[in-house]
């Protein structure tokens, strides 16, 4: 008898697999033409505040934004602060906690990103058509959101125990 879960399996590898691939050669591209000091970590820690209107996050709220260590997240925000991209005050409700916020200069370096990384858009040119782009963007953007809902745990915190 066959798994009946096996095309699906394989399907569904098949999709991650390619989305892996895409991702380690796109972010190499993308982290090439990105301008000179910007890392891709610290462009899309930019791009996070702009797309999202934060007007300020924790570290902690980052990192799990980002799914990244809070050491990995402290020190990229340490590298953005010296730059002047970010601000990053106390808490006021609590001094233990800091308070990270967009600069003028941190939406300017944001822009400068995009402006870098718009000649990369012809590279896609006979690979794949605008209109098929258009049509991929919405599955694509379903799969993000069902991924992103099952990083963040249960409302209490307790596990399913399936009965």
């Amino acid at each position: 008898m066959t798994d009946p879960s096996a095309p699906a399996a394989a399907l569904a590898f098949e999709l991650f697999n390619e989305i892996a691939i895409i991702d380690q050669l796109a972010s190499t591209v993308f982290e090439r033409a990105l301008p000179d000091g910007m890392t891709r970590a610290q462009f899309t820690v930019l791009n996070h505040f702009v797309r999202l209107r934060h007007a300020e996050r924790s570290p902690a709220q980052l990192a799990d934004a980002f799914q990244v260590t809070r050491p990995t997240m402290t020190s990229t925000l340490a590298r953005m602060e010296r730059a002047g991209l970010i601000a990053i005050r106390p808490d006021p409700v609590d001094g233990r906690a800091k308070l990270v916020s967009l600069t003028a200069a941190g939406r300017a370096a944001r822009e400068a990103g995009l402006a870098a990384i718009a000649p990369l858009l012809p590279l896609l040119d006979g690979a794949i058509a605008q209109d098929d782009i258009a049509r991929i963007l919405p599955p694509l953007r379903a799969v993000r959101i069902a991924l992103d809902a099952l990083r963040d745990p249960p409302a209490n915190n307790v596990e399913p125990t399936g009965r």
